[in-house]
């Protein structure tokens, strides 16, 4: 199973867009994950018409009408693979242990928030993922976004993609 992670695309405010080639990832992929700030529900309804499967949350810059669509917490089993995702999980600080206690019944906890990427295994509880931003990098080098694979049950294959300059 081929996944495509992304969020805080905050479109149209931060790029018109989703750039090209995430585009073409998500046309391939088996299943998308948006770990919310979309912005705009436009991209929510595109991003639905062209996945094979999509799963998405709402984030704090996300207004009523996409709140009324996605939830704060989404969670999937992915033959076996417990995944969660939601926004945000608080400052880097202790983010481990906190998604340990919050997240214990996840194998992989899916985030946003920081448009920083993040890759870490909660000591007794989930691996962390936060695939950045692809549209509004911040303070880091290159915009952002993950592609993985899960296989019986496992999730392996984790590529952190980094998009070049707009």
């Amino acid at each position: 199973m081929r996944l495509v992670i992304m969020a805080d695309t905050h479109v149209p405010k931060r790029a018109r867009d989703l750039p090209t080639e995430l585009w073409h990832r998500v046309d391939a992929a088996d299943l998308v994950f948006h770990a919310g700030d979309w912005v705009d529900v436009a991209l929510l309804d595109t991003l639905e018409a062209r996945s094979a499967r999509l799963v998405g949350v709402y984030g704090n810059n996300d207004g009523p009408e996409l709140r009324a669509r996605l939830p704060e917490v989404a969670r999937v089993d992915l033959d076996g693979l417990r995944v969660a995702v939601v926004h945000e999980t608080g400052p880097a600080a202790g983010r481990e242990r906190r998604c340990a206690d919050r997240y214990a019944d996840a194998d992989l906890l899916i985030f946003g928030h920081s448009h920083i990427p993040w890759d870490s295994q909660a000591p007794g509880g989930p691996r962390l993922l936060n695939p950045g931003s692809p549209t509004d990098r911040r303070r880091q080098p290159h915009a952002t976004y993950l592609t993985a694979e899960v296989t019986g049950g496992r999730l392996g294959g984790v590529v952190l993609h980094r998009l070049p300059p707009r």
